[in-house]
């Protein structure tokens, strides 16, 4: 008994694992390519170019 539990909460803690890192990884896309962050993201790019 103790090795199914063991292996039922072995697969349920990966299942749980691999959907909360792909939500994670989907609202970090989401963030990144959001249009309004754009302006954002390009200024942050020119930055070590601009000289002070």
């Amino acid at each position: 008994m103790t090795t199914s539990t063991y292996a039922w909460l072995a697969q349920f803690a990966q299942s749980t694992g691999v959907l909360y890192f792909m939500g994670i990884f989907l609202a970090v896309c989401a963030y990144a390519f959001w249009p309004s962050n754009r302006d954002r993201f390009e200024e942050a790019a020119r930055t070590p170019l601009r000289e002070d």
